[in-house]
């Protein structure tokens, strides 16, 4: 008896291609010498980030976490709904800028986290915010970890 007909194998134009859930993020700190106060161990430091959507996908923001460790090892989490009271909606290639602060006992240290993210195709994802320094002098400005 005769095995029938072989299977073609499929052609990679049949292959579905999974769309991409990518957000990116840049991130500009910066200390701020002013409402900062040293002999009392609290160092302020601004940070800007942008967050861009380089996926293939709409996507929105829900929240975020951070860890923030300064110089003596004091390590702060911090979870939250969205950035500065919004939880963007970006389109592919649309860019989300926001501003916040964070306070250090020390005049170092390195913060890092993710956001947790919706397609609106309901594919759930974490976009990285890889380690970057806050550091309380003049050469201070986009230092990153890699």
């Amino acid at each position: 008896m005769g095995m029938g007909p072989r299977a073609k194998p499929a052609s990679w134009a049949t292959i579905p291609v999974m769309p991409k859930h990518q957000f990116s993020c840049d991130v500009q700190p910066e200390y701020l010498p002013d409402p900062s106060s040293p002999e009392d161990g609290m160092y302020l430091f601004a940070y800007t980030i942008t967050i861009r959507n380089t996926g293939d996908v709409a996507a929105q923001l829900i929240s975020r976490h951070w860890e923030i460790e300064d110089s003596s090892g004091h390590t702060e989490v911090v979870d939250g709904l969205g950035v500065v009271g919004h939880q963007p909606l970006l389109q592919p290639g649309e860019s989300f800028r926001y501003s916040s602060s964070a306070p250090l006992r020390t005049p170092m240290g390195i913060m890092s986290g993710h956001y947790f993210c919706v397609g609106v195709d309901g594919v759930r994802f974490e976009s990285p915010v890889g380690p970057f320094v806050l550091r309380a002098d003049a050469a201070a400005g986009g230092d990153r970890l890699h």
